[in-house]
This record gives structure tokens, sequence and C-alpha cells, in this order.
């Protein structure tokens, strides 16, 4: 059997919106943490920026979930990208995953989107800071420097609970091995559970540590990534050390910190207060097009709270303007939309909104 190589290949490149993909390799990291390969039926290109995520759309137990994952897998591998995934005691969506989710299962994904990224911040001196499954962007965006030959002087500090619990440790052995420029840390906040054996740092990370594995970090560009009160915690030891915050950079998607729930809740109360003092005249009109109904809604709603109103279920996962989930099209009027990095200039410029951060000025029509 011969095989025609002078057929024309259709592939596509992915750009942010819902795809439809295939599990094609699942990998057990660790003892709790598993990377899930995905590709598409039709050969598709997927360029994204290195530490840039997407939001999966799962059917748990006949209820629609989304959640979002950093990418893993780097775009110098174009033709998959990897999600790594790391079981949470209670947690819906990771032990559903790692119970489910086989080889050969399609599911939908939104993105890729994401202003925490390798290719926006560029600097010839990095220096990234990840504790526990936090290390997946940070190694999306080691992974692409390693494959592109980056001229990049790295320095890669992790936290790990135990040493068992050490995500790529073999691949990051091997990359960090090879090239001059590049330096691993890597501490065991715990090194007596089930007897591991443990020659390297111990404990959390401290700022003596920290000067003792990078003495000139205060002249790199920072990236970091990792449970909220570890990135509390290193910002903490940056400020007090006067470091240049500009040059800080974090991944934060998850779920909604408590400062701004009890915002939500004080501003929900205020704005029932003042309703009854609004005059119709202000009111304002939010008109679905494809669904062929309106609202009118207060000034300073979103355009999702005008969805929800009319019963019209618009996707949403973060509520925060970073998963890209809620994007839709506005097809005539402006909003003001206060994002985190879950859309596109691209898209913006195309006249997509994320419903959820998006506040209209005047009437609008979206196409939904």
């Amino acid at each position: 059997m011969s095989m025609n190589f002078s057929n024309p290949v259709t592939t596509q490149t992915w750009t942010n919106g819902r795809h439809l993909v295939r599990c094609v390799k699942v990998i057990q990291e660790t003892w709790d943490v598993r990377t899930f390969c995905f590709m598409a039926e039709q050969p598709v290109l997927y360029f994204f920026k290195p530490g840039q995520f997407v939001t999966l759309e799962l059917d748990i137990n006949g209820e629609q979930v989304m959640r979002s994952y950093t990418i893993s897998s780097s775009p110098s591998i174009p033709y998959s990208f990897s999600i790594t995934v790391k079981r949470v005691p209670g947690g819906k969506v990771s032990n559903w995953l790692h119970e489910n989710l086989s080889v050969g299962d399609e599911l939908a994904v939104h993105g890729p989107v994401g202003n925490f990224n390798a290719i926006d911040f560029p600097a010839d001196k990095i220096l990234m800071l990840s504790g526990g499954v936090g290390i997946t962007p940070l190694m999306s965006m080691t992974r692409w420097f390693f494959d592109t030959n980056a001229a990049v002087d790295l320095e890669f500090v992790h936290s790990a609970r135990t040493p068992r619990d050490i995500i790529y440790h073999r691949e990051l052995e091997h990359i960090f091995s090879r090239i001059d420029d590049f330096r691993l840390h890597i501490i065991c906040e715990r090194d007596k559970e089930l007897n591991q054996a443990w020659a390297g740092f111990r404990g959390y990370l401290s700022d003596p540590m920290l000067e003792m594995m990078v003495p000139d970090f205060m002249d790199r560009e920072i990236f970091c990534c990792g449970p909220t009160p570890y990135m509390e915690a290193i910002k903490r030891i940056l400020r007090e050390r006067g470091f240049d915050m500009d040059r800080y950079h974090e991944e934060s998607f998850g779920a909604t910190p408590s400062d701004i729930e009890e915002e939500a809740i004080e501003l929900a109360e205020q704005a029932e207060a003042e309703a009854e003092e609004i005059d119709a005249s202000e009111l304002i009109r939010v008109e679905f097009t494809g669904a062929g109904k309106s609202v009118q809604i207060q000034p300073g709603e979103t355009v999702h709270a005008a969805a929800a109103k009319l019963g019209l279920h618009i996707p949403k996962a973060c509520g925060m303007g970073i998963c890209g989930t809620c994007r839709v099209s506005l097809t005539s009027g402006n909003v003001e939309m206060d994002h985190n990095g879950g859309i596109t200039e691209e898209d913006i410029e195309e006249g997509y909104i994320l419903s959820c951060c998006s506040r209209p000025v005047g009437d609008v029509e979206v196409d939904f």
C-alpha cells in the first residue's frame, strides 16, 4: 500500500472560541496529578502564548460545568495541547476528570486566553516561582524557551509538599541539565512523610533562601503561580525588598477571592437601595438579537445580568473577565469592559466583549 503525500493538508490555526477536541493521552505525573493531552479530528495548529489557559466545557451528571486550566504544553509542539490537573479533595471537576476522562473522549474547550504569558513580557533574565500545581504555566514557558533555544537566563524555583509531589521532576532535571543559563531549585516543605529521602532545600521559601538560590533576583522579570497564600508570601518578600512590582506577573484565576465576594454583596445591597431612586429615563435597553428579546437594566449592570433577567444562559465560568467563556458579539452600542485577560485585542477589534464584565453605556444590541 502506498501513501500519497502530495494531498493538500487542510490545517487550521487555533483561535479564541469554542472548539471540540479529543483526549489522546493521559499521563500520571504524580500520585494525584495527571496530564491530559488533546487533539482535534482535523489537524489544528495550537498556537498560543506560553502561560495562557483554556476553559473546559463539561457535562457532569447532567449539569454543564465550566472550569479553566492552564495549558502545560508548549506551542513548539503545535498539533496538540495538554492540561495538568491535580486531584483536590472534594473537587467536583478535578475528581471527575481523574475518574472519567479517558483516551478517545471528546469535549469542548474555550480559548486560548490570558495575560499571564512569556510573550507579552519579554526579558533577558527571568525568575520563575511556582508552588504545587501552579508549575503548569511556568512549565509551558520553560518548554517553549528550551525548544526554541531562547537566549534567556532562567532561574526556576519550585516548591512542592514532599519529594513524591514534584510534578515533571524528571523532565525538569533533563531540561535544566542541558543549558548552562537554566538553573533549577526545588524546595520540599516536608521530607519526613513516607520516609522519603530528600537532599535539597526544605521548608517554605523565605527571603534568605531566595537570596541564597538567586542572588540577583531583584534584577529579574518574575513570573509566579501557586496557591494564594504562596503568592501572597512571595509578594510580601518582594515588596519588603523594594522590588519593582511592575516586573512581577502572576496567574490568579480560580475561585472568587473573599474580598471580591464581599464587595459584590455590598454593591448588590447598594444597588437595591438605590433602585427606587432611579428615573425610568436612566434605564438602559439591552437587546439580544439572536433570541429576539430585550430588557431594561440599571446603569452599572452587566450584559450577562441582562441576559439572566430574560432567562438567557450565556456560559460563564469565572465571572471576573478571566476565562473568556462568556464572550459574545456586540453589534450595536458601546460598553465599558473591565476584563482580566480573558479576551484578546484582536477579538475586541472584531466587536467581541465578555458579557460578565461589560457594562452598557447607553442602549446596546448583542448577537446572542
